[in-house]
């Protein structure tokens, strides 16, 4: 029999032990199956006698990094020989180390969900990082809590994107209820046929038009970068253009870009700077799995590199 494996991650008080009390609370979820919660640290809120009893469900406490072993976790299979395996990881140790440990095996990991205190990420981003990315990377939903009209949606969205584009982002208010967040007023006329996009406002712009390519069909837009290879398999006459947004570290980028096509190509030298006015068409892009941006340029010009060549979403 498999067993499936849900590894929830996250910093201490960011709202792990909430979302799994709901979990094994909610019906659809949980028909009476026996289940091992492995709970690698200890926040403010906890599991009583009464809630495991209802549950169904019995509690290990993981007490060091290094005891969540394959040995470990083959212990706990034979000891308590679960349905399923709930994982309530700690913020501090490293998740990708966790990852490439050996699991019994007829454990299956099936999803990997996050939690996020929407009034402290900014500050944690700024400060760490390097840990947030390592919570967040491999995380199939990130949601974020405790969000109220003062969140800003398009910073959560877009630092989150940067990180891992393929997470679902959930905003939940104070009460728990699902926050259906609207959209932050863009620092440019999405309504205008002609978008003159600015150096601090790249980010900004590429995400949007990566999650909603549709609304900039058509335009013609003007904007700054970098080209990054003149050399692009099987496309002749095209480049691909764009920046680099710190991801984990200043040493650890990711690339947001797009596909230029230009008759003068070849002229283009790897890594000048330079300003392209183009015209949007939207195109299914098969690694991506879904429609595109592409920039179709009239002229390329040569421009001074950015003091900080850097995408912030802020």
């Amino acid at each position: 029999m498999t067993i499936p494996v849900y590894v929830f991650t996250g910093f201490l008080e960011s709202g792990k032990t909430s979302l799994i009390k709901d979990t094994l609370m909610d019906p659809g979820f949980n028909d009476g199956e026996k289940t091992l919660l492995l709970v690698c640290e200890e926040g403010m809120e906890e599991y009583d006698d009464e809630f495991l009893k209802k549950a169904n469900t019995s509690i290990v406490t993981v007490g060091n990094e290094t005891d969540l072993s394959y040995a470990f976790m083959k212990q706990c299979d034979s000891l308590i020989e679960p349905d399923r395996v709930m994982i309530e990881f700690n913020g501090t140790w490293n998740f990708t180390k966790f990852l490439d440990e050996e699991m019994p095996f007829d454990w299956l990991l099936v999803q990997i969900l996050s939690t996020v205190d929407a009034s402290t990420f900014e500050v944690y981003l700024n400060n760490m990082r390097s840990m947030i990315y390592e919570q967040l990377v491999h995380s199939e939903t990130i949601i974020f809590n405790r969000c109220d009209e003062n969140t800003k949606k398009l910073y959560l969205r877009n630092n989150i994107k940067a990180i891992n584009k393929s997470a679902q982002i959930i905003y939940e208010s104070k009460d728990g209820t699902i926050n259906d967040l609207k959209d932050d007023e863009l620092p440019f006329d999405v309504n205008a046929d002609h978008l003159v996009i600015q150096d601090d406002d790249y980010g900004l712009w590429y995400m949007d038009a990566l999650e909603h390519p549709s609304k900039y069909e058509g335009k013609t837009i003007t904007i700054k970068g970098k080209v990054i290879s003149t050399h692009v398999d099987d496309i002749p006459e095209a480049f691909v253009f764009g920046r680099f947004a710190m991801v984990c570290c200043t040493d650890d980028t990711s690339l947001i870009g797009l596909l230029c096509h230009y008759k003068n190509s070849v002229d283009l030298l790897p890594k000048e700077w330079v300003e392209v006015h183009a015209k949007i068409a939207v195109e299914y892009d098969e690694e991506y799995q879904g429609d595109v941006p592409i920039l179709y340029c009239d002229h390329v010009t040569s421009v001074e590199p950015l003091e900080d060549e850097l995408v912030y979403f802020t």
